[in-house]
């Protein structure tokens, strides 16, 4: 009854008023090349990233696993995705994604594979729905496909907070939109998830994780975006918490050379690595066991447009995150310089090179908790 109750107060509080004002702003009139659209519509998609990696540290191998004995796989090539999707649009305010990688074939699928699969219904630009699995907005790797990021791949605390369900795919449903105050255009995401992962057969407890993404458009001509995350929840009873905020720009330098950067802040409980330790061997309290991490990734861009060549980018991204700051702190220091090459339009044909540089303050022999030096080259072709 009380469970009842609290979904119907916070349906009331955020859901009801973005309704109304979906009900009172008028539908715009569909132009000539909407109303000759024949629904429903398919877009295919897809991915495919295929690297070369070789790890410079002794004892260490390309994942990053450090072994005692000595006997690593020290040079490899690998897929990393092979991603298949498909957006269908049953009307213009109707779509369905689906996206499977079908690289996680290659380990054990248990939990993998499908990645979207999810169904979005838009009234207008100030409110849309979205159920089903989904990679909810609370930062901003969240809101970018990994194809198109300006690293190899995400931050470590992207996939910690994974873990814990506020970040990559989560299965729930999420609220959406945008509207101005004054001259500042806003975005802003609230969610409600199960908070236990993609592919799960069910909520792994009673308790749901809410969190909210806010972003505010500060300057339209360099594109500076002050973004705000916030969550609370429940797991197994224990309160658990994610906060968050992350600035984006974009500056112009010349005719041919662009130069932005990123900068994300997290900080929450990690109580994934609370409920994976034993009993006797961790405080009594979940709130002991926090996350935070910070990263800053600048990228400088050039238009070359030679022959098939679009462009060359240069970014080094540098990333602290401790997964236990307050217990057992071990802070990671990772550094990700890469020199990029795109061919077309929108990277439909990428080649990376550069580094994965990992420092701990601990090593912990025989776990990728351990220093690493890795190599990477990857082509990376979408459609």
């Amino acid at each position: 009854m009380k469970k009842t109750l609290l979904l119907r107060i916070i349906f009331v509080l955020f859901l009801m008023p973005l309704f109304s004002i979906a009900q009172t702003t008028q539908t715009q009139p569909a132009t000539d090349s909407e109303s000759d659209i024949k629904y429903p519509t398919f877009q295919f998609k897809g991915l495919i990233q295929a690297r070369y990696l070789e790890s410079f540290e002794d004892d260490v191998d390309v994942l990053g696993a450090h072994h005692s004995t000595g006997n690593v796989t020290q040079s490899s090539f690998d897929i990393k995705r092979m991603r298949v999707g498909l957006n269908t649009k049953l009307s213009k305010e109707t779509e369905v994604v689906i996206l499977v990688n079908l690289a996680d074939f290659k380990s054990d699928t248990k939990g993998k594979v499908l990645e979207n699969a999810y169904g979005k219904y838009t009234f207008n630009k100030y409110i849309a729905l979205t159920g089903g699995q989904f990679r909810p907005a609370f930062g901003i790797e969240e809101l970018v496909p990994v194809d198109i990021i300006k690293s190899f791949d995400f931050s470590n605390q992207y996939y910690e907070f994974g873990k814990n369900g506020w970040t990559s795919f989560q299965i729930g449903a999420s609220a959406t939109g945008a509207f101005d105050v004054g001259k500042i255009p806003v975005d802003y995401a609230f969610s409600v998830l199960n908070g236990n992962g993609k592919n799960a057969e069910m909520d792994k407890d009673n308790g749901k994780q809410f969190s909210t993404r806010w972003v505010l458009g500060l300057s339209k001509k360099h594109e500076i975006n002050l973004g705000l995350n916030g969550g609370f929840g429940k797991v197994f009873k224990e309160d658990v918490f994610a906060i968050g905020a992350d600035i984006t720009s974009d500056f112009k330098l010349t005719d041919k050379l662009s130069f932005d950067l990123q900068i994300e802040y997290k900080q929450g409980t990690n109580h994934n690595l609370y409920f994976s330790l034993p009993v006797a061997s961790r405080t009594p309290d979940v709130a002991d066991y926090q996350m935070r991490g910070i990263y800053f990734l600048p990228n400088f861009r050039y238009v070359v447009d030679y022959n098939k060549l679009t462009s060359l980018e240069i970014s080094c991204r540098y990333e602290r995150f401790d997964p236990s700051y307050k217990v057992d702190s071990n802070l990671r220091q990772t550094y990700t310089p890469m020199v990029s090459l795109e061919f077309g339009k929108a990277y439909r044909g990428r080649i990376e090179a550069g580094f994965q540089i990992d420092r701990f303050d601990q090593n912990v022999p025989d776990t990728t908790t351990y220093d690493n030096n890795l190599f990477l080259i990857q082509l990376q072709l979408r459609l």
